[in-house]
C-alpha cells in the first residue's frame, strides 16, 4: 500500500456484535423489561398496542382507515452495503403487511461509525433501502442519523388498514391451519456468511428471500377465512407460533416435515453454523415447546433460528385453506406451504407441539 492507497474499509458484519433480527433482544429479558408498560391507560382509538406483542400499532382513525406505526433496525446481516440496506428496508416494511395493511412512507434511521466507514458506503447502504421503498411504491420522507461505534440501518414504517381488515397475532382459532409463507434458514446462513463458509448459490438464495417484500398481506387480510396473521422474525418460528398460542390461549402443533427450509440450511445447522439468537430464543421459551425424543439438534436450531426479513405466518380455517395459498402464489410466494395447525389447549398453559 502507498501512501495515496485509502485503508480498506472493514466488513460490515465485522462492526457489528450480531446481524440482522439476530440483534433482537432474547424473549424472556424482553419480557422482564416490558413488564411494567403494560398498566398504562390506552386510549379507545389504540387497536393494537404492546399487550399481544404484535408486529405493529394501529390507532384508529375514522370508519374507513387505521394507522399502522411500527419500526425496524439491526446491524448488518451481510456485507454488501446496498444488500444490507435491501434487506433491512424490506424486513421494517413488513411489519405493515403483517398487519393486513398497505405501507404509505417510511422514516429512515441511520446509525453509522463515520471514522470506518466512507460517504460512499453509508450512502449504498440507504440506497439499497430507498429502492425497497420505491419498490413498495413509498417514500422516505424524512429520518434521523447520528455517529455510532456499530452500523445501524432501518426504517420507521407507517401504513394503512381498513378498521375491520386488521389482523392481530392473537385471534387465532382452535381447528385453523397455520401457512408459512417463506422457508427458513436466514439465521443459518448469516452465520455460514460471517465465517466465509457460505457459496455464492446460498448467498444468491438468502438475499432472494430477505429482499421478497411481503405484499400478500393486505390481500390475506381481505379473507373472511383469515383469523390471524404475523411474520416470523427475530424470535424463530417456535417463538411467533407461541405468540399465536398464548393469545389464541390454544395449543399450536408444527408438522416439521412440512416445514420450507432453504436449501442446504440443514447441512449448514450440522456443522454449527448456528445464531447465538437461536440458543437466547431456546432459554427464553424452550419450556413452553414439547418436542420428539428423537428431534436433532439442527431441527431444534431452525426451529428457533431468527428469520431476518421472515415470511408471513397465517391462522386460517380449512375452508380458506385455497385462497390462502392462492394469494401468496399470486404474490410470487411459491414455498408457501401448511405447517400445522391450531388446537384446543391440552394442559393449562398453551404449547407448541411438534411432530
Amino acid at each position: 500500500m502507498n501512501a495515496s492507497t485509502p485503508p480498506a474499509e472493514p466488513r460490515l458484519t465485522s462492526l457489528s456484535h450480531g446481524g440482522g433480527c439476530g440483534c433482537k433482544i432474547a424473549p424472556g429479558v424482553l419480557s422482564e423489561i416490558l413488564k411494567g408498560t403494560a398498566a398504562m391507560p390506552i386510549p379507545p382509538q389504540l387497536m393494537v398496542g404492546i399487550e399481544t406483542a404484535d408486529d405493529a400499532a394501529v390507532w384508529r382513525l375514522n370508519d374507513e382507515q387505521a394507522l399502522i406505526a411500527t419500526t425496524d433496525f439491526f446491524m448488518p446481516i451481510v456485507d454488501d452495503p446496498h444488500d444490507f440496506g435491501r434487506i433491512a428496508a424490506t424486513n421494517a416494511i413488513s411489519d405493515v403487511y403483517a398487519m393486513g395493511g398497505k405501507p404509505i412512507m417510511a422514516l429512515a434511521l441511520v446509525a453509522m461509525p463515520v471514522a470506518q466507514l466512507s460517504t460512499q458506503t453509508i450512502g449504498r447502504i440507504l440506497e439499497g433501502g430507498a429502492s425497497v421503498c420505491r419498490a413498495a411504491g413509498i417514500p422516505i420522507a424524512g429520518g434521523h442519523t447520528i455517529d455510532s461505534v456499530e452500523a445501524i440501518y432501518g426504517l420507521v414504517a407507517l401504513g394503512l388498514v381498513h378498521p375491520g381488515h386488521v389482523k392481530r397475532n392473537a385471534d387465532a382459532r382452535a381447528g385453523d391451519l397455520l401457512v408459512l409463507g417463506k422457508p427458513l434458514g436466514v439465521g443459518v446462513m448469516s452465520a455460514a456468511l460471517k465465517k466465509l463458509e457460505l457459496g455464492d448459490a446460498g448467498y444468491a438464495q438468502m438475499i432472494a428471500t430477505t429482499t421478497q417484500l411481503n405484499t400478500p398481506g393486505p390481500d390475506l387480510a381481505a379473507l373472511a377465512g383469515v383469523h390471524a396473521l404475523t411474520d416470523v422474525t427475530g424470535f424463530g418460528l417456535a417463538g411467533h407460533a407461541l405468540e399465536m398460542a398464548r393469545g389464541a390461549r390454544c395449543d399450536v402443533q408444527i408438522d416439521w416435515a412440512a416445514v420450507p427450509l432453504l436449501d442446504g440450511v440443514r447441512a449448514l445447522a450440522a456443522r454449527g453454523f448456528v445464531t447465538g439468537a437461536s440458543g437466547r430464543n431456546w432459554a427464553g421459551y424452550g419450556a413452553e415447546v414439547v418436542l420428539p425424543a428423537d428431534f436433532a439438534a439442527e431441527d431444534r436450531a431452525l426451529l428457533t433460528d431468527p428469520q431476518t426479513s421472515g415470511g408471513l405466518l397465517v391462522s386460517c380455517a380449512p375452508a380458506a385453506l385455497d385462497e390462502v395459498l392462492a394469494v401468496f402464489r399470486r404474490h410470487g410466494f411459491e414455498r408457501a406451504a401448511v405447517v400445522g395447525r391450531i388446537a384446543a389447549a391440552a394442559a393449562a398453559a398453551p404449547q407448541l407441539r411438534v411432530s
